[in-house]
């Protein structure tokens, strides 16, 4: 029997749904009719047939992704998606963020930026169109295939974005017609995502994973059309482009975590953060390769071989962070959506798309007999990229132990503390690459001048001496021996690509790009070595205990201070005043006032406020805090809230009035019999009992000829000088003893005038006082971070270098026109 429910909006999911097909069905029509025009070119009927289902897929998504906004912007709940990512409470860059908080939408967002990608392919890529879109379509029908969300002989194929909340969940209310009524709002943005870089950062990371198809693309349609040497050129600028935009998608996550995560850090080695680096250098290694191939005719297979695996790595990258395998051992991969038997299936089509194009030209792939010689750029160009694959290869061993515990069965546990783990490995790696990078500028492609080479080299390595021992004295970090070999390695690497970049200004700026993107990496391996191997906590806890229950078990109290508001305490050169807070649901704003202090006069050098903010959030396991910087040109100051008064403010609007009235607000009263004219005093002032009234009445309750009804006439007079009345009730009714007591809110009191004691010549009064208020604390700890800056102006150095590279061959690239 069907159920008429009430107040559904039907239509939207419904047409949404139309579109989700229907860009299935496109792709997978364009990626067959690029295919048949990619066979027989001059037969332009499969590429009419190809760009027309192309359109069709790219209306489609854009479609798909319009109405599923208009469904979470209008908070229609009725749909699973928008119940689970989005509230009535976010502000509208919020609910964009919540857009790709998904899977559904995130996969989404990854097929968008495919179509425009594409569209430029579409435009520019003229002969190589047909095989490169093949490949390229190939992809977007597996995107598609994840939003499906549809039965296939009993099998689930993707996740659609417009299920309803009602066939998603299996809550009885759910079957009640009228539920939708019952749904004040959704769950809203997990609390860690509500930040501006979830505006920004999947994005561009989508971009960077959309983008390594392309070089792909190209090399797959080289070795298919046996057009060997011809596809390096055009995959060039597209593989510098896709290192480029990943590269800075990744480096957007560290800032994020910097600046809003919790752990006091940009880079934890999460696996959700390896299975994104992982590809980034493998096509890094591959921009090399290719540039040398290009160059010397060396290598062809490596370049090939190295474009083709980034991307299966990139998938394999989505397989590992929406499975659900990495859930024990990653703290932000997605939970598992019954799509892991598709993401396999789609990892391994486009690995053995990869395996079997090498294995059919593999007697055709273009070889040199000549050796590369040892003095010559292409040679140490692979040696370089030989490295990052091993690297590679070291990430993604440990963090697939998951992966091969599931198909062996076997019960290998991943490092206890991945971050010396992966430092150990990836810090020698760091100096053999930047060694590697430095030297290779003194070289020529074919064949070098040994005299020449050694005469620059050692002049440098002699300057490079000098200034990584004034960098290690100022930045302190002599304590460890590969922290000296990683910064002599980026110095070194810095002053080379220097010299070529002094070159440039003499007119020679073809390697321009190359070297300022190079420089910008030493800067940024220098910035993150000083910044984690010198990062001090100066909230330095002398007693080594903080008094919050359980506060041990969480952090380190020594490494935490207490702030009661209102109360400077002393924090090296700082001192520290918690000043209170503000409230912007669902968060709390903590202020702490920083003083630098001058010893001789006593007088404010600085003073500065940083403003922390955090949530209690039980299901993320507690107090969620996001923390507040200081930036210096030297360092930065980082202040988290560790722990906060739990009652500092009554956020629940829910609370009745009853709750908030009882007895159960007062501390226990004092029991007074007293004569009237007797004077009392409480903490604030005093209070009189004046007088009985005799004539008093009792609001809804009619008097009985029988009963009695006393008030008792109290004058409340404060500490500055305001008077108040109040009169407690004393009835008799029916036999029985009631009294009604009577409040004084200004002054936190509660009187109820309790008995009379005609023996005694008394009247029993009990006295409630509130009690009075605890002060709002705090237990915050605060992070100095040296010369963090070195890393962010490496990350705009080097994608500027990125831009300037991918000029140049975009330029080498266009059509010359005869003079």
């Amino acid at each position: 029997m069907d159920i008429n429910f009430i107040g559904e909006n039907l239509l939207p999911g419904q047409i949404g749904q139309f579109f989700v097909i229907l860009s299935f069905g496109a792709a997978l029509l364009s990626c067959i009719a690029y295919f048949f025009a990619s066979k027989d070119p001059l037969d332009t009927a499969w590429k009419t047939i190809a760009r027309g289902a192309f359109w069709i897929n790219t209306i489609s998504v854009i479609t798909i992704g319009s109405i599923l906004f208009y469904i979470i912007y209008n908070h229609l709940f009725e749909y699973h998606y928008a119940y689970a990512h989005s509230s009535k409470a976010l502000p509208t860059h919020y609910i964009i963020s919540s857009f790709w908080e998904g899977q559904e939408g995130s996969f989404w967002l990854w097929m968008f930026w495919q179509c425009v990608l594409s569209t430029i392919l579409v435009a520019t890529a003229k002969s190589w169109e047909s095989p490169v879109m093949t490949f390229v379509m190939l992809c977007q029908t597996f995107l598609a295939s994840m939003l499906i969300g549809v039965e296939v002989f009993g099998t689930r194929v993707g996740s659609s974005p417009f299920i309803l909340l009602r066939d998603a969940m299996n809550w009885p209310i759910l079957s009640d017609p009228n539920y939708l009524s019952m749904i004040s709002d959704g769950r809203g943005l997990n609390p860690l995502l509500q930040n501006y870089w979830m505006v920004i950062h999947p994005p561009t990371l989508f971009l960077g994973f959309a983008s390594m198809i392309v070089p792909f693309a190209f090399a797959g349609a080289g070795l298919w059309q046996r057009r060997y040497k011809e596809w390096i050129s055009p995959g060039l600028p597209w593989a510098l482009f896709a290192v480029m935009i990943l590269g800075a998608g990744i480096i957007m996550g560290s800032f994020w975590a910097y600046e809003a995560l919790n752990f006091g850090g940009f880079w934890a080695w999460d696996p959700v953060e390896n299975v994104s680096i992982i590809p980034w250098f493998t096509l890094i290694a591959a921009v090399h390769v290719m540039i040398a191939y290009k160059n010397s005719g060396h290598a062809y297979f490596t370049a090939t071989f190295l474009a083709l695996i980034s991307f299966v790595l990139v998938i394999y990258a989505s397989y590992l962070t929406r499975s659900g395998i990495l859930g024990e051992t990653s703290v932000h991969s997605f939970t598992s959506l019954g799509m892991s038997g598709q993401l396999i299936i789609f990892n391994a089509i486009f690995f053995f798309v990869m395996v079997g194009l090498l294995v059919w030209r593999r007697k055709e792939l273009p070889s040199t007999q000549k050796e590369e010689d040892i003095y010559s750029r292409e040679f140490w160009l692979f040696i370089g990229a030989l490295i990052l694959t091993v690297a590679c290869i070291q990430i993604i061993a440990t963090t697939s132990i998951p992966v091969f515990n599931a198909i062996f069965g076997t019960k290998v546990a991943p490092p206890i503390d991945p971050i010396p783990h992966y430092n150990k490995w990836q810090g020698a790696f760091a100096v053999v690459v930047m060694l590697v990078t430095g030297f290779t500028q003194f070289l020529k492609y074919k064949r070098s001048d040994a005299k020449k080479f050694w005469t620059s080299l050692l002049l440098v390595l002699a300057i490079t001496l000098v200034l990584s021992a004034g960098v290690v004295y100022v930045t302190k970090v002599y304590t460890n021996i590969m922290y000296i070999l990683i910064t002599f390695g980026a110095v070194f690497c810095i002053l080379a690509n220097g010299k070529i970049l002094t070159d440039a200004f003499k007119g020679k700026w073809r390697l321009a790009g190359s070297a300022v993107s190079h420089i910008g990496f030493g800067l940024l391996l220098i910035g993150a070595l000083v910044a984690a191997a010198t990062s001090e906590v100066i909230s330095q806890n002398s007693s080594g205990y903080i008094a919050v229950a359980g506060f041990d078990q969480v952090e380190k109290p020594g490494e935490n201070l207490f702030l009661t508001e209102g109360e400077p305490v002393q924090m090296g050169d700082y001192r520290l005043t918690y000043i209170g807070d503000s409230v912007a649901m669902p968060n709390v704003f903590y202020k702490i006032k920083y003083e630098n202090i001058d010893e001789e006069t006593g007088k404010v050098k600085e003073e500065f406020v940083l403003t922390p903010f955090a949530q209690n959030n039980p299901q993320m396991g507690g107090l969620i805090g996001t923390p507040s910087t200081k930036h210096y040109v030297t360092h930065d100051i980082y202040t988290l809230i560790t722990a906060a008064a739990s009652d500092s403010h009554n956020n629940d609007p829910k609370a009745s009035d009853s709750e908030k009235s009882g007895f159960e607000d007062y501390d226990e009263p004092a029991t007074y019999e007293v004569n009237l004219g007797d004077t009392l005093r409480y903490r604030n002032g005093f209070f009189i009992v004046e007088n009985i009234n005799r004539d008093a009445k009792i609001e809804n309750i009619p008097k009985g000829e029988d009963d009695i009804v006393f008030g008792l006439k109290i004058r409340v007079v404060a500490a500055d000088g305001k008077e108040f009345q109040a009169e407690p009730l004393f009835l008799i009714k029916d036999g029985n003893v009631f009294d009604f007591h009577k409040d004084v809110e200004e002054q936190g009191l509660r009187f109820r005038f309790s008995n009379i004691k005609p023996q005694a010549d008394k009247l029993e009064l009990m006295v409630y006082q509130k009690p009075l208020p605890e002060k709002k604390w705090v237990v915050f700890k605060a992070i100095k971070f040296p010369y963090i800056n070195f890393f962010w102006c490496g990350t705009i150095v080097m994608t500027i270098g990125f831009l300037m590279a991918i000029y140049r061959r975009w330029k080498d690239n266009r059509p010359r026109t005869a003079a």
